[in-house]
C-alpha cells in the first residue's frame, strides 16, 4: 500500500466487535489504539483483538493516529466528533450522524474549516449484495425506477440487548436506529430524497426488557416506535418506507424497486450479503442473481477503510459525512412531517456514492 493510515476507536460497546474483526481485512488501515469510558472494557477488547487500550485524551493526542472512529451512543456522536476534529484528526462515526440538523451541519462546517474529512455509517450499502443491485440499476436492468417499498419491522431490541433503553430515547426508535441502513441503500440506488410525508405512533408508553443479561426490567418510550413515510426522490421515484418496533412477524421484502422494465428484490440492508432477485418482462418469475461483488460477511469497517483511501488518493469517500448528513436530514424531515401532519421538503442533497468495481474483494488501493 502507498499509505497505511493509523486509526483509533472511541467506544468499545456491542458494535465495536464487528469493526475490530473486519479492520484487518483492509491493508490500507492499521488499528493503533482504542478507548472507552470503561477503560477495563477497552483493555479486554484490546487483549481479544491485539490493540492498545488508552484514555480518550491519549488517543486524541497521539500524533500517529490520523483517523478516529466514533462508536459512542447516539447522544454523544456530535460532541465526540467535534473533539476528534478539534484534535486535527478525520472523523468517522456510527449512525446516526447527529440527532438534529444543526449538530450535523456544525460537524461538517468544523471539518471543512480545518481541512479534514468526515464519514459515517452505515457502510452496509458497500457489501456484495447491494453493490450487485447497484450494478443492475446502473445497467438499466429494471429501466427507470418508478416506485418501491422498504420495510423494517420487528418488535424492538429488548429481548436480546442487555441495555436497550437508548433505543427508545431521542436519537433511537426504528427511524433513527434502523432507518439509516434502508435510507442509505435507497440513496445509493436512486440518489437524494427531495420530499417526504409521514405518520408516526407509539402504542406502548413503556417497554418491558426481557434480555437474559438485562440490568433493568423496563424503560420509558420517548420516540415513535412505528413510522410510515412516503419518499419522493429527486429522480422522481416514489418509495413507501415503514420502520417499526411494533410488529411481531411479517412476510414483506426488505426492499423492492419497480422500474419501467422490471423489478428488483434487495436483501436486508443491515447486512452485506443476502439474496438478490430480478424480474424482467421476458421472465416467468423472479430470477436469483449471482453476486458480482465480494465482501458479503456481516462485518463493519469498509466505510472506514474507504475514507482512509480518500485521504491518500484525493478522491471522495463513499460513506462520506455529506451522505450521512443527508440521511440525517431525511430522517429529521420524516419526524417533522409525522409531528406536523404536512409534507416536508428535504433541504440538503448529496452525490450518489461511486460504485465499487465488480469483483471487489477488499483491497481499496
Amino acid at each position: 500500500m502507498k499509505d497505511v493510515i493509523s486509526i483509533g476507536v472511541i467506544g468499545c460497546g456491542n458494535i465495536s466487535d464487528a469493526y475490530f474483526k473486519a479492520l484487518p481485512v483492509f491493508p490500507n488501515v492499521k488499528l493503533a489504539a482504542a478507548s472507552d469510558l470503561d477503560l477495563e472494557k477497552a483493555k479486554q477488547k484490546g487483549e481479544n483483538y491485539g490493540f492498545r487500550a488508552v484514555s480518550t485524551e491519549d488517543l486524541l493526542a497521539n500524533p500517529e493516529i490520523r483517523l478516529i472512529v466514533n462508536l459512542t451512543t447516539p447522544e454523544f456522536h456530535t460532541a465526540v466528533n467535534k473533539r476528534i476534529l478539534e484534535a486535527g484528526k478525520h472523523a468517522y462515526t456510527e449512525k446516526p450522524f447527529g440527532l438534529d440538523r444543526k449538530s450535523g451541519r456544525e460537524v461538517l462546517a468544523l471539518a471543512a474549516g480545518k481541512g479534514l474529512k468526515t464519514g459515517g455509517a452505515p457502510d452496509t450499502f458497500l457489501g456484495g449484495a447491494h453493490q450487485t443491485c447497484r450494478d443492475l440499476i446502473d445497467a438499466g436492468a429494471i429501466g427507470k425506477v418508478v416506485s418501491g417499498t422498504a420495510f423494517m419491522q420487528c418488535h424492538g431490541h429488548e429481548s436480546w440487548h442487555p441495555n436497550p433503553a437508548f433505543y427508545y430515547q431521542r436519537g433511537g426508535g426504528p427511524l433513527f436506529d434502523m432507518g439509516p441502513y434502508y435510507l442509505t441503500a435507497l440513496v445509493d440506488f436512486l440518489g437524494p430524497v427531495s420530499e417526504v410525508a409521514a405518520f408516526g405512533g407509539r402504542p406502548f408508553p413503556e417497554r418491558r426488557i426481557t434480555a437474559p443479561t438485562a440490568t433493568q426490567s423496563s424503560c420509558p418510550v420517548q420516540v415513535d416506535t412505528h413510522v410510515a413515510a412516503i419518499l419522493r426522490f429527486a429522480s422522481g421515484a416514489i418509495i413507501n418506507l415503514t420502520m417499526s418496533f411494533d410488529v411481531w412477524k411479517h412476510k414483506l421484502s426488505c426492499i423492492e424497486l419497480h422500474g419501467t422494465e422490471g423489478s428488483l428484490s434487495v436483501s436486508d440492508p443491515n447486512g452485506f450479503g443476502g439474496e438478490v432477485q430480478l424480474f424482467q418482462q421476458h421472465l416467468a418469475d423472479w430470477a436469483k442473481i449471482k453476486l458480482t461483488h465480494g465482501y458479503t460477511e456481516n462485518m463493519r469497517s469498509i466505510g472506514v477503510a474507504d475514507l482512509a483511501r480518500s485521504l491518500s488518493g484525493g478522491v471522495p469517500a463513499r460513506a462520506s459525512g455529506e451522505l450521512a448528513y443527508h440521511i440525517l436530514d431525511v430522517m429529521c424531515s420524516i419526524a417533522d412531517s409525522a409531528e406536523k401532519g404536512s409534507f416536508v421538503k428535504v433541504e440538503s442533497s448529496c452525490e450518489r456514492p461511486a460504485p465499487l468495481p465488480a469483483g471487489f474483494r477488499g483491497n481499496l488501493e
